[in-house]
């Protein structure tokens, strides 16, 4: 008999007998949060996040994406950003959540996106933390100003699956089970001074441990989430009507800064926060209780 899950965490199956494994925290009796996680992750307790949450008044629901974790791959070789909004749907649909709010940081912010554009009924309101923009985003030079590794990877991810898995499995796999000594040295040029000076112990540990999980299938979900981000989101950023929040810091050197001026530009009334001295990491280091706070502020909670 396999043994149970870890406290907070749960198996959630989709109509097509995927598993997906779940993670719940912050206040139980607050309003629900969906958090879609950064590229690559996986569900691991957080105490920052968790006591912000908590602080908020909210309760959160966050999960590995197909690949990742315990969850299971997708059986299809272009995975998209609008597969994921269904499997949240499933999601809170399963936990017996209706009206949510949600937030994504760098490639989950796509996810948090699509969300809104795609259950405004349910959505109240919704957040992308230094989330990309579309790769086919009109006007958007999508690669400039990244760091040269990310370059090198997206590069890898357009010339298709095959390509790019033997690239992960080479280049990016020692990242990803380096240990929280090692994490910033072997991130390299990702990380900016600004993230660098903010990246405290807890922080690292928790960063290292999402790694971790997430390879914990190897380059499965990499795979598909670098796929997914070179590929059309499936669902219209201009169609969307539910108050949305646009977070996004110059010295970012995983998403550049005009990802989030294109966002910011092309979703409908969002309210952007644009910042000269915010890197990748530093929004989800300093700037949590900021961001709870704007969504509740906008979903009127």
């Amino acid at each position: 008999m396999a043994a149970p899950p870890p406290a907070g965490f749960t198996t959630v199956r989709t109509p097509d007998g995927r598993s997906l494994e779940v993670l719940t925290g912050g206040d139980p009796d607050g309003f629900p949060l969906l958090f879609h996680g950064g590229s690559p992750s996986a569900a691991v307790p957080y105490q920052r996040f968790d006591r912000a949450v908590r602080e908020a008044g909210l309760r959160y629901v966050t999960y590995s994406r197909p690949g990742y974790g315990d969850s299971t791959a997708y059986p299809r070789d272009e995975p998209r950003f609008v597969d994921d909004v269904a499997d949240s749907a499933t999601i809170l649909d399963t936990l017996g959540v209706d009206r949510f709010i949600t937030a994504g940081w760098s490639g989950g912010g796509p996810r948090a996106l699509g969300c809104a554009a795609l259950m405004p009924e349910r959505c109240l309101a919704a957040a992308s933390i230094a989330g990309i923009g579309p790769h086919d985003g009109e006007g958007l030079d999508w690669k400039a100003g990244m760091a040269e590794e990310n370059v090198a990877e997206y590069t890898a991810a357009e010339t298709g699956r095959g390509a790019y898995a033997a690239y992960v499995e080479d280049q990016f796999m020692p990242v990803m089970l380096a240990d929280a000594d090692d994490l910033g040295e072997a991130m390299g040029g990702l990380l900016p001074p600004a993230d660098k000076a903010a990246m405290d112990r807890g922080f690292t540990e928790w960063l290292t441990e999402t790694f971790h999980r997430a390879g914990a299938q190897r380059t499965v979900g990499v795979v598909d989430d670098g796929l997914a981000a070179v590929s059309p989101w499936g669902f219209d950023l201009g169609s969307i009507m539910v108050p949305t929040l646009v977070y996004q810091g110059r010295q970012d050197a995983m998403v550049p800064f005009a990802h989030g001026e294109w966002l910011a530009a092309h979703v409908p009334g969002v309210e952007a926060h644009l910042t000269d001295g915010d890197g990748h990491l530093t929004p989800m280091i300093n700037g949590l209780p900021g961001i709870f706070a704007d969504l509740r502020r906008l979903a009127g909670l």
